[in-house]
């Protein structure tokens, strides 16, 4: 006889200041990772729009806003788009290995400068070695780290450029965070080929989704995820694919949104910090 699956218990945290809309508040809805169903929980809330934080899966909440939209790429029929070919090609040379999550000490530094170039002032530049190995070792579901290092002369470790904590679901590869060389000179599109890897990943394991995280129109930062095509997003009747006039159209929006502030403040870079580290409480 099979013991009874005990149904999660979630809770809601207190209004806050949203990352991503000015003037926006947030609120999240959580739940507990934890026991021997942590994983099947885990996929299920993932497919329904939950992301995981350590032992904690949360989704946005919000009583006067759904701008925070679930997306996914859909891995067997990825296209990729020129720009996207020529950024495979420049960095197709780089090691990537898939490591157990145990957080570095090169990885932590790697962070603290992506950090500080990207997101200066931001909810997780604050965070410590400690915090940043809470935030990789402490999970109760099949994660890993990927690391991206340049190839070496002598044959030994290249130097790391790159890295991306993520969770292996039952139907997809689901990016938790990336980070990357900023300030790279011989390289660019980094971020980008750290998404096109796991795209390609999750083609070769016969996975068939990428999940992006939460996509949120009107938030700049937010709109590199709408690129990759096809892209799902999570609605009210379950996920709907982005019709190749509506992508397309989303895309040269953010494309001459983006002409448009390199006019107006030439070689600046925009001001986006993620939305942090938050501590869950659990009653």
């Amino acid at each position: 006889m099979t013991a009874p699956v005990r149904f999660p218990r979630f809770f809601v945290t207190s209004p806050a200041a949203c990352p991503y809309l000015p003037g926006r508040t947030e609120r999240k809805v959580f739940t507990e990772l934890k026991g021997p169903h942590a994983e099947a929980l885990n996929d299920a809330l993932g497919r329904i729009g939950f992301r995981r934080s350590q032992t904690v899966a949360y989704r946005p909440s919000c009583l006067d806003c759904q701008a925070c939209v679930s997306v996914r790429v859909v891995a067997q029929e990825f296209a990729p788009s020129n720009a996207q070919r020529r950024t495979m090609r420049q960095n197709d040379d780089l090691v990537v290995t898939e490591c157990r999550p145990w957080a570095t000490t090169e990885q932590f530094e790697l962070l603290q400068r992506y950090l500080a170039s990207r997101h200066p002032g931001g909810g997780m530049a604050a965070m410590d070695e400690i915090d940043y190995a809470d935030m990789v070792e402490h999970t109760a579901v099949s994660s890993f780290v990927v690391e991206y290092r340049e190839p070496s002369p002598d044959g030994g470790q290249g130097r790391l450029v790159g890295a991306c904590l993520t969770d292996r679901q039952g139907d997809g590869l689901s990016m938790i965070y990336s980070f990357y060389d900023p300030e790279h000179e011989a390289r660019t599109g980094l971020g980008n080929y750290i998404i096109l890897d796991h795209i390609r990943r999750a083609a070769d394991a016969g996975l068939p989704y990428v999940y992006l995280g939460y996509w949120v129109e009107g938030s700049q930062r937010m709109q590199y995820k709408i690129r990759y095509r096809p892209l799902e997003r999570l609605g009210p009747t379950g996920w709907r694919r982005f019709s190749a006039a509506e992508q397309t159209a989303l895309i040269e929006a953010v494309s001459a949104a983006r002409r448009d502030e390199t006019l107006c403040v030439e070689g600046g870079s925009k001001d986006g910090a993620p939305g942090g580290q938050r501590q869950y409480k659990l009653a």
